[in-house]
């Protein structure tokens, strides 16, 4: 009967020992899990923020892969506007030619709008850095300072981004006139 006492307390601490590893085993096997699971929400992120970033750059460059040629088309458009700033519109034997540029710069200007590229022409407007390169400084009294007073080239935006900034005139305060001193006095 001893030896079946110690045969039953033999058994039960096996039991107990194997309970323990047993409960140890599951323990370690959830922290696996969790571990598991928190690396998959992880690179589903990481697969979520690459998918968006490839549709923004996708995005992008169907917004601006027009811009290198419509960089280069400008001074075609340039060139269409000085030839009639510089013709007569009262001379009768060139008018064919200029309703002939004029009908041509319109189609331009037309398609440039269908394909999101604006013209910048700030005359009269402040001064802004951003889209206006100053080529000049003019003092005027009439205007406020600071504020465009010429365009000499046109600026353009494609898709609200600057293609070529407005070259300007900008206008100055007046310089101070300086009282004559009399010096008889």
């Amino acid at each position: 009967m001893a030896d079946e006492q110690q045969l039953d307390e033999q058994n039960l601490n096996a039991e107990a020992t194997g309970g323990q590893e047993l409960s140890a085993r599951v323990q370690v096997l959830e922290e696996q899990l969790a571990a598991a699971q928190d690396q998959s929400l992880r690179t589903a992120a990481d697969l979520q923020n690459v998918r968006r970033r490839a549709e923004q750059d996708v995005e992008k460059a169907h917004k601006f892969a027009l811009e290198k040629f419509a960089g280069d088309l400008l001074p075609v458009i340039d060139s269409l506007e000085r030839g009639l700033e510089l013709s007569s519109p009262d001379d009768e034997s060139i008018r064919p030619m200029r309703e002939g540029i004029e009908l041509t710069l319109k189609m331009f200007h037309d398609t440039l709008k269908r394909y999101n590229l604006e013209a910048i022409d700030p005359h009269g407007e402040p001064f802004n850095a951003e889209h206006h390169q100053a080529m000049a400084m003019q003092e005027s009294a009439e205007v406020e300072p600071n504020s465009v007073l010429k365009v000499f080239q046109k600026g353009y935006q494609l898709n609200g981004r600057l293609l070529r900034p407005a070259m300007v005139v900008v206008s100055k305060a007046p310089a101070a006139v300086q009282p004559s001193i009399d010096e008889q006095a």
